[in-house]
């Protein structure tokens, strides 16, 4: 057996391989692992992602001091780490603390990606199996919680560039596929298809990426610019009302004339001749009981 090897010559414009026999079917691509930051570098990317998501932010040292997301999120990197290392105890103790001072709680077995931002903050709270990606942005009030009381996988995942708009509460062991964006107060329950959009209690899925304005950071943060689709068909019903009234109106108005002639109108003479009994209905419908 022969190991593949890449020949090319001085130019770099031809390549020859020679396989052996025993060579014919592909190999798999290896993953590439991603490159571990050190913890200077964690912390600047930490940094440095709030000032593409929040204009209010003005400098490196006010977001550092002032900003009780970011502060949450190094807290539990530091109660993550502890929890990888089976000092769960201390992990809990550190994550009860940081939700005192921050009002945001994050547990320490939850697995977070790499620019991870939470705006305000203020009640946001990530179960023990969430599960976050890159790029990803809560606001305050925000609640990634579970369904179940099972020792399993209960708490959503959130793919790279998810936004979750304030007050919102995706709950159960969901995914909220890339690029998606959940509405203020919404309350979602089931998977999200990628690059769409969520709103209503429960949530429905509204607004392609073709119908959102991004920014050029890449990142989509009008959230609150979402169509309601409950009024949007209370709308539709209130225009059919207006053309089934229209309709009416022109067969009332067609009905009084009759080639440009009035209808007569009926005889009471005769009605009353038929039906002697004076209650409206024929004779012959009364002989029938």
């Amino acid at each position: 057996m022969v190991d593949p090897v890449n020949y090319s010559d001085a130019s770099g414009d031809r390549q020859t391989e020679v396989r052996g026999s025993n060579s014919k079917q592909p190999q798999p691509k290896r993953a590439i692992p991603r490159p571990r930051l050190r913890a200077w570098e964690q912390l600047l990317e930490d940094i440095d992602c709030v000032f593409d998501r929040d204009p209010a932010a003005r400098n490196r040292l006010e977001v550092f001091f002032t900003y009780p997301g970011l502060h949450a999120l190094l807290v539990y990197r530091l109660a993550h780490w502890m929890w990888q290392h089976k000092w769960c105890f201390l992990a809990r103790y550190i994550s009860f603390v940081a939700r005192g001072l921050t009002l945001i709680e994050i547990h320490p077995a939850a697995k977070i990606g790499r620019r991870f931002f939470i705006d305000h903050g203020a009640g946001v709270v990530i179960g023990e199996t969430a599960e976050i990606g890159d790029d990803v942005t809560l606001y305050h009030g925000v609640t990634l919680g579970g369904t179940s009381w099972d020792k399993g996988k209960r708490h959503p995942t959130l793919e790279d560039g998810v936004v979750i708009g304030t007050g919102a509460k995706v709950l159960g062991p969901i995914t909220v596929a890339k690029g998606a964006r959940v509405g203020a107060n919404a309350v979602v329950v089931k998977d999200v298809p990628a690059e769409m959009s969520v709103v209503g209690i429960p949530g429905r899925v509204v607004l392609p990426i073709h119908c959102r304005r991004i920014t050029e950071h890449g990142i989509d943060l009008d959230h609150h610019l979402m169509p309601d689709p409950v009024g949007k068909a209370i709308s539709s019903l209130i225009e059919r009302i207006d053309e089934l009234e229209a309709e009416l109106k022109s067969l009332k108005a067609g009905s009084d004339t009759v080639g440009d002639r009035p209808v007569e109108s009926r005889d009471e003479s005769s009605d009353s001749a038929a039906n002697p009994s004076g209650n409206g209905v024929p004779n012959s419908t009364i002989d029938c009981f």
